[in-house]
């Protein structure tokens, strides 16, 4: 990134920052979400300010996290596959899609203690990942009993008006709470104010703070 694009991602962020706190989400925590974009665009978003970055692809995250100057908290956000696990352990500090038994084994086995965060089905999309939301507490009792730190739910909604995605953050939330978990994942550019008015502690944002995705 050149220094004008370093600019314009400090600006966005300023301009993010301030819609959440409209929004009643000035204590939500912005997930930067960096697919496709390379290890400066991490650089510029934590030189903004930014301490949590989202990646959704593990070998694309594999080759450009050692590139990166700074030291984010890493989120793997994407669809997990059980063999990519072993080479992401070295990265990812916060696994967010966790959505059945076997990748809570093997990241026991390759990441022993980690913190995770169980991905829930709010949109009826296979495609999105996600558990069934009446195994979710099976699920996190799974993942403690494996010795991860269960910190939270994490969910996507329909890519739809932003309304629409409200009965499943609700959902989400509902069973955050139900379950004495502390963080709720959910929410993007596009619906963060329907999820912060739901009790997101965590939206996940790309565009509104790097444009257009590269790839």
């Amino acid at each position: 990134m050149n220094g004008t694009e370093w600019g314009m991602v400090a600006e966005r962020v300023v301009a993010l920052r301030e819609r959440l706190t409209r929004a009643g989400g000035e204590q939500t925590r912005i997930i930067a979400v960096t697919k496709t974009f390379p290890a400066s665009a991490i650089d510029a978003v934590v030189a903004a300010g930014i301490d949590d970055i989202g990646e959704n692809y593990a070998q694309e995250a594999c080759s450009k996290l050692p590139e990166i100057g700074t030291d984010p908290t890493v989120h793997f956000i994407g669809r997990l596959q059980r063999n990519k696990v072993r080479h992401l352990a070295l990265f990812v500090d916060v696994w967010q899609s966790v959505d059945r038994p076997e990748l809570v084994a093997e990241i026991a086995k390759r990441s022993p203690g980690s913190s995770i965060m169980v991905q829930v089905d709010i949109s009826g999309e296979p495609s999105k990942g996600g558990c069934d939301p009446a195994t979710t507490e099976q699920l996190v009792i799974a993942a403690t009993d494996a010795g991860l730190q269960v910190i939270g739910l994490m969910g996507v909604a329909l890519l739809a008006e932003a309304e629409q995605a409200r009965d499943g953050f609700s959902l989400l939330r509902r069973q955050v709470d139900a379950l004495g978990l502390q963080e709720c994942s959910m929410g993007m550019s596009s619906d963060l104010e329907v999820a912060v008015s739901e009790g997101a502690t965590m939206v996940r944002i790309g565009r509104d703070i790097f444009g257009a995705r590269v790839g």
